[in-house]
């Protein structure tokens, strides 16, 4: 659904943006994978920045080889009417399952995707957020975190300072680094009679599952902090 303060897309524009067909887009409707347009004026099909969201996480689950029948089962295990952003991040939770995240892209293509222009304050902004990073001496060639993307264009518009985005950044990578290797250390302790096979077919499956979990306890951490900070502040 769009809401008055979004743009409606067209089909072709929807398509347009998440890099894929009409037919694509199509598609996937007919599979229910897609919830179906808003009918507006001359019975014109209008999408909201949702349908980008969603079309984009059921593109990168099919890049990581699961199939449509797979695909509609994890979509059917979300929460019903999620936003835009909760869909983003379970985009990015996706993305995080394997290497290989991070595409080269033209200045022209990452504005594409990110559905606006971008200018230099942009770019530095979305540098500082690991999302974006300048490749060769052009500088207008880059290397995009494509699961951080989405999420990294809505912040731009949030009241941020760079340096509070520099210092926000860091503060994620070494409390994560911390988490990752106490529950590396817990991981190999616990397998450390297991043959090197089964190791890495454990390792593969709780990569996801060790992610989400890790996403659910942050998201309820800053809901509670948030939640003090604010009844503090009456």
């Amino acid at each position: 659904m769009t809401t008055e303060t979004e743009q409606p897309l067209t089909i072709d524009e929807l398509a347009a943006r998440a890099g894929v067909t009409v037919r694509t887009v199509r598609f996937y409707g007919t599979k229910g994978l897609l919830p179906p347009p808003v009918i507006g004026p001359r019975r014109v099909g209008h999408y909201g920045e949702e349908h980008l969201a969603r079309l984009e996480l059921i593109e990168e689950l099919q890049s990581r080889g699961m199939t449509l029948a797979a695909i509609e089962r994890y979509l059917g295990q979300l929460p019903p009417g999620l936003s835009a952003r909760d869909l983003a991040i379970q985009r990015a939770v996706v993305a995080s399952w394997a290497p290989g995240a991070v595409e080269a892209v033209s200045r022209r293509e990452l504005e594409r995707r990110a559905g606006r222009a971008l200018d230099e304050e942009d770019l530095e902004r979305l540098a500082a957020m690991g999302v974006v990073e300048r490749a060769g001496g052009s500088g207008e060639d880059f290397r995009v975190d494509a699961g951080l993307l989405r999420l990294g264009v809505e912040l731009l518009d949030m009241p941020l300072s760079h340096e509070t985005l520099l210092a926000a950044r860091t503060a994620l990578v070494e409390h994560s680094r911390a988490a990752a290797h106490a529950l590396s250390r817990l991981l190999r302790d616990a397998v450390a009679e297991r043959e090197a096979r089964d190791v890495r077919s454990l390792s593969a499956r709780m990569h996801p599952l060790v992610v989400q979990a890790l996403l659910t306890t942050f998201q309820r951490s800053l809901r509670d902090e948030l939640r003090e900070w604010l009844d503090r502040e009456g």
